[in-house]
């Protein structure tokens, strides 16, 4: 056995069959205005075998998903420049297929009922458990 096939013999796989460590839209794109969230989240996913991409800027996110598409988007809600409903907002209309997870540090509830009308996958109050968010980022992926 060549050590492609003996590593892709281990790989995690989604619904489609396609590998879910692929880059481009089988990632995990994080967006987060908190540096240390960012490294601490990218680190968790990283171990658990998912391809991340990490922004701390809205704009730079969203200009991003012009050239590739995203399959799950793990979002804060609040940061200075744009909130996370608003990229929620662009999400919809620009990469409907896209999952949205929301992590907030101020739990709202009507932010929460927003979200989740608007289509949002599932949305969490940190502090968080690290394998409540691998349970739904594996959902979001698979599902």
């Amino acid at each position: 056995m060549t050590d492609a096939s003996f590593s892709r013999a281990f790989e995690k796989f989604d619904a489609k069959g396609l590998p879910l460590s692929a880059s481009g839209r089988d990632g995990i794109w994080l967006l987060d205005d908190d540096a240390s969230m960012l490294k601490a989240l990218g680190r968790l996913l990283n171990s658990a075998g998912f391809a991340v991409e990490k922004f701390s800027n809205p704009a730079d996110f969203l200009s991003e998903l012009q050239q590739r598409e995203c399959r799950v988007a793990v979002l804060d809600v609040w940061m200075p420049d744009m909130n996370g409903l608003e990229v929620q907002t662009c999400l919809r209309r620009d990469s409907p297929e896209t999952r949205v997870i929301f992590i907030t540090g101020r739990d709202d509830p009507l932010v929460r009922q927003n979200a989740l009308d608007a289509g949002a996958f599932a949305f969490l109050s940190k502090p968080f458990e690290d394998e409540v968010l691998l349970q739904l980022i594996h959902k979001a992926v698979t599902g």
